[in-house]
C-alpha cells in the first residue's frame, strides 16, 4: 500500500494540535481527520477515533504494525512541515510590509 496524496486540511496555531490531515492510499482509499500533534517536544499523529460511552476513545482506523505506523507518521509530519513552510512563505510574499521583501 502506497501513500499517494497527503492534504493538510487545517492548521492550528494554538494548543498541541497543529493540523488535521487527509491521506490517500493507492489513489483509491482516503483516511480523513488524522491529527498532527506537538507535545513533549516531538511531533506525532493521532488516528481518527470516536468517543465511547465510558468516555474513552477508540481508533476508527489505524496501522496494524509499527513499521507502517512509522512510515505513515513520517510522511504526514514531513508533509505538514513542507506545507507549513509554503504557507508561511505565501503569507510573507503577500504582505504589504516591505521589510519582509528579500
Amino acid at each position: 500500500m502506497q501513500i499517494t496524496d497527503i492534504k493538510i486540511r487545517k492548521f492550528f496555531d494554538e494548543g498541541p494540535m497543529k493540523a488535521v490531515v487527509s491521506v490517500t492510499f493507492d489513489d483509491c482509499l482516503a483516511v480523513h481527520d488524522i491529527k498532527v500533534i506537538y507535545a513533549r517536544d516531538r511531533y506525532f499523529i493521532v488516528m481518527p477515533s470516536r468517543k465511547n460511552p465510558d468516555g474513552s476513545y477508540r481508533d476508527i482506523v489505524h496501522p496494524i504494525n509499527a513499521d507502517f505506523r512509522g512510515a505513515l507518521e513520517e510522511a504526514v509530519i514531513d508533509a505538514y512541515h513542507v506545507q507549513l513552510v509554503a504557507a508561511e512563505h505565501d503569507n510573507l510574499s503577500s504582505s504589504d510590509d516591505s521589510s519582509y521583501i528579500v
